[in-house]
């Protein structure tokens, strides 16, 4: 471990626990916290992560990165002094620095990441139901994500009792996660651990398949068992991983004013791209599953894939209009 990985352990209060998934819990020192909702964990030997799961403050660190502010305000809580903290945060420049020459590719590497703390797969205790996972079933319900397409967990936890839990798996190792709120009106709608370049999905594109259907977000991928780039964005570490599946990228943007930069990015990349014929107040493919169901959607979705650049262009320009006037009615 490194030397900023050892001070703070060193300096975590006397009074903890160790859980199964590795956290180390603690009373938190951010909010005046007595009934040990600190979360702390070490993540694949050098990078750590800290969550109070009462007030919500979370902070991070791994080797390449400097020490943020949010850092320096955790080990001042636990009491570090600022001769410490100075002396690490020159420890954390000199990593940066060492790091910074490792990298010679676009080839992406994902830390091993915990869920948060008591997560249970929703699977396992689908014949106790607690209470409090009564909305979360409702809202899969209404999604139609249904618990043999997808590992999704539950947290009772305040912050997360009120979320699905999406684990992001690679190589079948965890390496972050999603907890989308299943309450309408409730911000933020995301609370995620996501490492950057990372594409969802990737462990269950079985080789015997002839394209590999890319979504914005992970609902809209499970939806179709496809992938998902976690935004509007593409990164070029995304493009190199997606293309070691060796079969046809094709991109189902979502209808909103982001879509058309990631299309064009898409087509930048060689990329199929899929614009369907969605009835009136579709924007997403989570939506055209909930309304016209998997089979039709798919269906549509292969109908409308289109190689060519210029036809792709071309169709852009009235399939995102045509959204903007369902819009304006």
């Amino acid at each position: 471990m490194s030397l900023i990985v050892d001070t703070l352990l060193g300096y975590l209060p006397a009074k903890r626990k160790h859980t199964p998934s590795g956290w180390i819990s603690f009373d938190a020192p951010c909010c005046g916290d007595t009934r040990g909702r600190g979360g702390f964990i070490v993540n694949g030997g050098d990078a750590v992560s800290f969550h109070c799961f009462n007030c919500q403050f979370k902070t991070s660190w791994q080797p390449g990165r400097v020490i943020s502010v949010k850092m320096r305000k955790l080990m001042r809580l636990l009491h570090i002094t600022d001769d410490i903290i100075t002396q690490l945060s020159f420890e954390a420049l000199r990593l940066h620095g060492e790091e910074s020459t490792k990298i010679k590719s676009i080839v992406p590497e994902f830390n091993t990441r915990a869920l948060p703390m008591d997560a249970v797969l929703i699977s396992d205790i689908i014949d106790d139901i607690p209470e409090g996972l009564v909305p979360v079933l409702e809202y899969m319900n209404k999604r139609r994500l249904y618990l043999e397409d997808y590992p999704f967990y539950w947290c009772d936890k305040v912050g997360f009792n009120n979320r699905l839990i999406i684990p992001f798996y690679f190589r079948g190792r965890i390496v972050g996660y999603t907890a989308r709120t299943v309450n309408t009106n409730a911000n933020p709608r995301y609370l995620s651990e996501q490492q950057p370049g990372y594409v969802f999905n990737l462990d269950r594109q079985t080789y015997d398949r002839k394209f590999v259907l890319v979504c914005e977000g992970p609902i809209d991928a499970i939806s179709i068992d496809g992938c998902a780039i976690m935004g509007a964005e593409i990164k070029e570490s995304q493009d190199w991983l997606l293309r070691q599946l060796n079969r046809e990228i094709v991109l189902i943007p979502d209808r909103d004013h982001e879509g058309p930069k990631t299309v064009e990015q898409a087509l930048d990349l060689g990329w199929s791209i899929s614009m369907p014929d969605w009835p009136q107040g579709i924007k997403d493919v989570n939506d055209a599953v909930m309304k016209l169901g998997r089979v039709a959607t798919m269906w549509l979705i292969v109908q409308a894939k289109e190689s060519s650049a210029l036809k792709n262009r071309l169709r852009a320009k009235t399939w995102f209009k045509e959204k903007n006037d369902e819009t304006n009615i």
